[in-house]
């Protein structure tokens, strides 16, 4: 993919996932569609029309469009209530990646679009846009219609047994989070270089600061690069996934900056209120752990997902180890723009810390993470096996404090010792 491609096709992305886009792209589609019948009626052989009569198609166009509405006014009902279940019963994070589910999407503009083509059918009817020869163009697209309502009605009906499950959430936040840990290690920097505690920095730089305050959410490294003036270099200070203030510093470059480079580089970044998924690698590993979290909490004392959890985080992070171990080295496409990269030790700690804190009393989570824990230590990445066995050793020191046995203690500490 080309640099600078890659920005707006994040954005694209973005626009095509909200639930407003697909919707009104079927409305509007919808209108044409009636709109269209009025104006090709003439073409219709004489013959082929005199089939269906207006009286023939206004009662059905009536029934469906009362029925319609109903159907997507229960819809967006049932909708809203199984996002506010799985908000419940998992993370309020996940409400977020409900809101771009295809499926919810599909149908509920396949119901919309359908009631705002047969009310624009009625009323074009009434307002006799429509002559004889339309009513068997307008019975064709009616049954058109009605096939798609139904298979719309079928998918409907099998995606609501999953939908706000908290297997379902899993698997939601399961699939950025993979993503995004697969993104980090091929591009770890996001095609830019990485900024490492080792890089001295230039005594003169140019401070470009926030213009908002939120949550970096989007970097365009490309567009960053090609604001820069001549061989200077940007460094980047507030990684995506980090908040930052307006007014506090954004970009250091090492070069004098016009007002108008100041503008653009301020406009390559998007800030926003909330943490999303496209470029931060931790936010699905931190979903993950809220999960666990909360079924560990004395009113719910689900062990089972907590245990679930855990098996994820590890898959995760044993899959990211040997990513990045095999990942291509070379020279990133905008090696003039540094930007911070997720230590190996801050990805464990988005995975495990709040499970070891809140699983410490109950030796089958102990157990379960210290094995997970001690597994990434034997990994091939040995930044993230030294992070697994700094944790591993915090999660003993939880549950020392937590358990009351001592059988429970020893039981623990002679978890994965035959390594």
């Amino acid at each position: 993919m080309r640099g600078w491609l890659q920005m707006p096709i994040l954005l694209l992305g973005r626009a095509y996932r909200s639930l407003w886009l697909r919707v009104g792209a079927y409305a509007l589609v919808s209108v044409l569609l009636a709109v269209g019948a009025a104006v090709v009626d003439g073409w219709i052989p004489l013959g082929i029309a005199s089939l269906v009569q207006s009286e023939d198609v206004m009662p059905i166009l009536s029934i469906l469009a009362s029925s319609l509405l109903a159907v997507s006014i229960f819809s967006l009902n049932v909708m809203v209530s199984a996002h506010r279940a799985a908000a419940d019963i998992s993370t309020p994070r996940i409400h977020r990646l409900l809101l771009e589910d295809t499926t919810t999407q599909s149908v509920l503009a396949i119901f919309i679009g359908a009631f705002v083509n047969t009310l624009t059918m009625l009323i074009l009817f009434r307002m006799g846009a429509y002559s004889e020869r339309s009513s068997i163009l307008v019975m064709a697209v009616v049954i058109v219609l009605v096939v798609l309502i139904i298979g719309a009605l079928l998918r409907w009906i099998e995606h609501l047994s999953k939908l706000g499950s908290l297997d379902d959430s899993m698997r939601r936040v399961d699939r950025p989070a993979r993503q995004g840990l697969k993104r980090l290690a091929r591009q770890p920097a996001l095609g830019g270089m990485p900024l490492t505690p080792d890089i001295v920095l230039p005594t003169v730089l140019d401070t470009v600061s926030a213009p908002r305050s939120g949550h970096v959410q989007l970097v365009d490294m490309a567009g960053l690069q090609e604001c820069l003036p001549g061989e200077a270099r940007a460094y980047i200070l507030i990684a995506p996934g980090e908040h930052v203030l307006e007014g506090e510093p954004l970009v250091q470059v090492s070069g004098p900056l016009t007002e108008s480079a100041i503008r653009r580089i301020a406009a390559s970044f998007v800030i926003g209120d909330i943490r999303t998924f496209e470029q931060d690698p931790a936010i699905g590993l931190v979903a993950l752990s809220e999960i666990g979290s909360k079924a560990l909490s004395p009113g719910i004392n689900d062990t089972g997902t907590a245990l679930e959890v855990i098996t994820r985080s590890e898959r995760l992070l044993w899959h990211y180890a040997r990513e990045r171990g095999s990942a291509l080295q070379g020279t990133p496409p905008h090696d003039r723009v540094f930007l911070p990269v997720p230590s190996a030790g801050a990805l464990v700690e988005a995975a495990f810390a709040t499970i070891a804190r809140d699983g410490a009393g109950q030796i089958e989570v102990a157990r379960r993470l210290r094995a997970a824990l001690l597994t990434l230590s034997d990994g091939p990445d040995t930044e993230l096996a030294e992070a697994a066995r700094a944790m591993a050793e915090r999660a003993l020191l939880y549950a020392d404090r937590e358990l009351i046995l001592d059988e429970e203690r020893e039981t623990l500490r002679d978890t994965g010792t035959d390594r």
